[in-house]
């Protein structure tokens, strides 16, 4: 039985490394010390939002109708991933007044969403 890979010590909370990997083919066995991805640091709920966005092609709207969440939560949810992957949100997240008015306009989003995109919330 494979059990999922955590990426956290379970006793102190610190980034696990993968120190053996085995073939159950060959019955190979390498040791070292190998590096977990920055998608493995990613909590279950995070990977499931991941693979939702990545098969909606990066589609909002789609992410929205197949999570049944809105807009704003999908921009949170993204942001939190973001964050989570050591990347800073801050600046690349920043929507202007104009692209907020195009996507009301065009029926993305909602006029209380593009409320909330506008406080920054």
């Amino acid at each position: 039985m494979a059990y999922q890979v955590i990426s956290q010590c379970p006793v102190c909370s610190e980034t696990l490394k993968i120190t053996k990997l085995h073939c159950s083919h060959c019955q190979t066995t390498i040791e070292n010390e190998f590096e977990l991805s920055k998608l493995a640091s990613l909590s279950s709920e995070q990977l499931r939002f991941v693979e939702v966005f990545l098969t909606c092609r990066g589609n909002i709207k789609e992410v929205e109708k197949e999570l049944s969440i809105s807009y704003p939560t999908v921009r949170g949810k993204l942001n939190e991933v973001i964050s989570s992957l050591g990347y800073d949100t801050k600046k690349k997240n920043e929507i202007d007044e104009k692209t907020v008015v195009t996507m009301l306009e065009n029926g993305e989003i909602s006029p209380d969403e593009a409320l909330k995109l506008l406080k920054n919330e």
